[in-house]
């Protein structure tokens, strides 16, 4: 098992006249996977862009701190799966994979064969051999999600990746993301309590601007409940 620290420091980002991140100061530790919590539009995908550097930010540092080492984060310690897969659809899904496979060959540790991955995420003989243009949001989610595991990254981040599979399928996903948490940092976003309680070890709202762990006792309770509710309806009000 790795032990691993995502620290954020002083992270602030707004656009325009709109602050949308206030002098975030956290950290994110593996083993764990953390429910990011809020409304729509409240901030959570610009917080993942953020650490993405897919936006310029105003302020703000990201570190990795494991037993050795204290290193800036780079887009190469992290996985995002975004709410709306961006995949190849002019290749098959194993054309695809196995492109992936070579142009990152050098950092594999542990190849396996394509149908040994392709059973990491439950997608059948027949669906590897379609087109990616031919799939459905739930099943390039599937292969954003594949693509994301084979790779290792330290940090994973997850943009409301359950949403559009159904429950079964949600089921297997829910099952992969645990199975991952030991060697690595995870985020999950969404705006769905229900399943941010169901999946998460920690649950973290987006409040105010910032960043706030919702201390839990027991996470079936109402009155635990009741303070992220009216945590969630204080964002709307603001």
């Amino acid at each position: 098992m790795i032990y691993l620290i995502l620290q954020i420091e002083n992270l602030s980002k707004s656009y325009g006249d709109k602050e949308v991140l206030k002098d975030i100061n956290f950290s994110f530790e593996s083993g764990k996977i953390y429910g990011l919590i809020g409304r729509n539009g409240v901030g959570k995908t610009t917080f993942f862009n953020s650490l993405n550097s897919d936006i310029d930010i105003d302020s703000g540092k990201f570190r990795l701190i494991d037993d050795n080492t204290n290193i800036e984060l780079t887009t190469s310690d992290i996985g995002y799966v975004v709410s709306e897969p961006i995949v190849p659809e002019f290749l098959t899904a194993k054309e695809f994979l196995q492109f992936f496979i070579d142009i990152n060959k050098d950092k594999i540790t542990e190849e396996k064969t394509l149908n040994e991955y392709f059973e990491i995420v439950k997608i059948s003989e027949e669906d590897q051999n379609k087109l990616l243009r031919d799939y459905s949001h739930g099943m390039k989610n599937k292969m954003q999600i594949l693509i994301n595991i084979i790779a290792k990254p330290k940090v994973i981040l997850l943009d409301e990746p359950l949403t559009s599979l159904d429950i079964v399928v949600q089921d297997e996903m829910k099952k992969l993301f645990k199975s991952l948490k030991k060697d690595h940092i995870i985020i999950f976003s969404t705006h769905i309590l229900e399943l941010a309680m169901d999946l998460c070890d920690e649950i973290v709202i987006l409040n105010n601007k910032e960043l706030e762990l919702i201390e839990k006792n027991n996470l079936n309770t109402k009155k635990y409940k009741d303070k992220i509710i009216n945590s969630l309806k204080e964002q709307n009000n603001a």
